[in-house]
């Protein structure tokens, strides 16, 4: 993606959010191309190894499921777009390209000093218990917050049926099961 300036429009600092923050370091148009989402390509089988040895699922906020099943790692290779927090009313999408690359857009003006997010919809095919939800506990602030990262479980006749849903344009998965 062509670049309008050699200074990126982002820094990255401590959020009040959650740990790391990607911040816009001057005034963002709607529709801008911010950052790329890098790290290493791995299949989900790998994904989920990886997981268990970091301790369980609270660090796939990092892997970033893409339509043909394969994760990005984040953690692995990655860059500065890892530290983009989760917001339940983001301004910025994650899209995925043909070419399997996936981009952070604005969705609309962000003004310089606002932290940069977007909606991670984890999506869990397991139970989504108490312990669970706080986990995975939003602390975004919005007024929409729903109080969690994760997606809305689908009804089961919907599962049933083989519906994939994914709210936005994230790909952020946290199943035990593979995307499909």
């Amino acid at each position: 993606m062509p670049r309008t300036s050699l200074i990126p429009a982002w820094i990255v600092k401590d959020s009040p959010v959650h740990g790391k923050g990607v911040f816009a370091r001057r005034r963002i148009a709607p529709g801008a191309c911010i950052i790329e989402y890098r790290g290493e390509r791995i299949t989900w089988e790998e994904a989920q190894r990886r997981a268990e040895a970091r301790g369980g699922p609270v660090n796939h906020t990092f892997f970033f499921t893409l339509n043909d099943g394969r994760i990005i790692d984040g953690g692995s290779r990655g860059n500065e777009a890892r530290f983009v927090n989760h917001a339940c009313e983001p301004n910025c999408e994650a899209i995925e390209h043909d070419d399997g690359r996936v981009y952070l857009y604005s969705l609309r003006p962000i003004e310089r000093g606002e932290e940069l997010s977007y909606n991670y919809a984890l999506i869990y095919e397991g139970r989504h218990t108490a312990a669970l939800k706080k986990l995975f506990a939003c602390r975004c602030g919005t007024p929409g917050c729903t109080g969690s990262y994760l997606a809305p479980k689908m009804p089961r006749r919907a599962r049933a049926a083989g519906v994939h849903g994914r709210s936005g344009s994230s790909g952020s998965s946290v199943s035990s099961d593979p995307p499909g």
